[in-house]
């Protein structure tokens, strides 16, 4: 049984930096792969619309923020990528800082 959540985020509104934002995702690093799969993160999508990224993460029961987010901290390949991206992206003016992607909430499920 898979855990779906799903997450938000803001690029900067610049036609530039969103195609080169584009560009990375089209060969991320094979780390990047690897320490999203060892975490747990079974399927992961991420979708745009104008500025705004919206991901899909399904999880098997081995997935937690905080082990990800321990194992990021620590894992000097993903800290490049992060700051890399951070060219791109921008907080929500309601995040806590530092605080990149954030937890959407359900408000309707069909089933």
């Amino acid at each position: 049984m898979f855990q779906r959540y799903c997450l938000a985020l803001d690029l900067y509104d610049d036609a530039d930096l969103i195609a080169q934002y584009e560009e990375w995702h089209k060969k991320v690093w094979p780390e990047i792969l690897e320490s999203i799969s060892s975490a747990g993160i079974e399927q992961m999508e991420i979708y745009r619309v104008s500025n705004r990224l919206f991901m899909i993460m399904e999880v098997n029961e081995q997935f937690s923020f905080e082990a990800k987010s321990q194992a990021d901290a620590s894992n000097p390949k993903v800290q490049e990528w992060e700051a890399l991206m951070w060219k791109f992206q921008q907080s929500f003016s309601f995040a806590k800082p530092g605080e990149k992607w954030v937890l959407m909430s359900k408000i309707f499920s069909l089933k």
